[in-house]
């Protein structure tokens, strides 16, 4: 479980967080919605402990981690959270089973082990002939099926994404969508998703809405038989 309690961010003279409270429990899927400014992302980037609060806290299972020493906040990190990026943030001069191995290499893996891990989720995600492609050779629904394997590869409790399926088209959008769902299924991970997307917000078991850094509402969506 995450618990969010009373964040606010500060940037100079900007208040961008106004006092944030919010519980995500375990294998839940949220989206967070909002104008472009309304603070999503500045949240999302908080509760990924890539950003540290003004003031406030973030408890991941209990403890405390916006307050953690840098590099045992990046161990925890690597460990626990796996990100997903608007534009994939694949490394150009790598192949996808290379990008998808990074984490696992940072924390520790064996290369051996890492790569078996890499190969096993590309499998799963349908891309196991794309494993010797760069980025420049992949469409933008591998690219981004991609970074959710790299997201993935560490087993983190919690997937972060930001706008995941704002440069994908129609079909692809729909299909990332899907797999998430697919992904909670099997794995039981909780997703947190920064959207503008309506459809993929209202397929979430929440709806968070965020207006000039504060939260407007906070709707529980019925479980669809």
């Amino acid at each position: 479980m995450i618990e969010i309690k009373n964040i606010t961010k500060t940037f100079d003279n900007l208040e961008v967080l106004k006092g944030i409270d919010l519980t995500i429990p375990d294998h839940e899927i949220i989206s967070i919605v909002g104008a472009s400014g309304a603070g999503k992302t500045t949240l999302l980037q908080i509760v990924g402990t890539l950003e540290k609060p003004t003031s406030g806290s973030i408890l991941f299972d209990g403890k405390r981690v916006d307050n953690l020493p840098d590099r045992e906040m990046a161990r925890f990190r690597n460990a626990n959270i796996g990100f997903v990026f608007q534009f994939h943030q694949l490394l150009p001069e790598f192949t996808a089973l290379e990008n998808v191995m990074i984490p696992a290499m940072i924390g520790g893996a064996k290369a051996g082990d890492a790569e078996k891990r890499a190969r096993e989720l590309l499998n799963y995600l349908h891309l196991s002939d794309r494993t010797t492609h760069k980025p420049a050779q992949l469409s933008g629904g591998e690219k981004q099926r991609v970074a959710v394997a790299r997201a993935l590869v560490n087993n983190p409790a919690v997937i972060l994404a930001d706008e995941p399926s704002g440069s994908l088209d129609t079909r692809n959008k729909a299909e990332l969508h899907n797999l998430f769902f697919d992904l909670r299924q099997e794995f039981g991970h909780t997703f947190v998703i920064v959207t503008h997307d309506e459809s993929l917000a209202e397929m979430s078991d929440r709806t968070v809405r965020m207006q000039d850094g504060i939260i407007t509402t906070d709707t529980i969506h019925p479980h669809k038989p």
